[in-house]
């Protein structure tokens, strides 16, 4: 059975979209898909990660979670949520 969030991922790829979790720290993107279920997707909507809303990696040490500047607010997210939010990097 494939897996729909890497499916959407792979076409996201295609579209030279990535990953929150795959840019370093002080590259910034905008945020063009969540690739998650309905709970992450409240998650990420409640806390400001929308289409088109503009973010900040602050820390990417490569392991455990990342932070990133969304909307004038520091919020911290676990890899697992990172890869499931992709960015057009700018």
């Amino acid at each position: 059975m494939k897996n729909p969030i890497m499916d959407s991922n792979q076409k996201a790829q295609q579209q030279g979209l990535k990953a929150i979790c795959n840019l370093p720290a002080g590259r910034r993107g905008v945020v063009r898909l969540l690739c998650g279920g309905e709970d992450f997707t409240h998650r990420m909507v409640a806390l400001g990660f929308t289409p088109g809303v503009k973010v900040t990696v602050v820390h990417n040490y490569g392991r455990g979670p990342i932070l990133v500047s969304v909307r004038d607010t520091h919020v911290a997210l676990g890899r697992g949520e990172a890869l499931k939010l992709l960015v057009e990097e700018l």
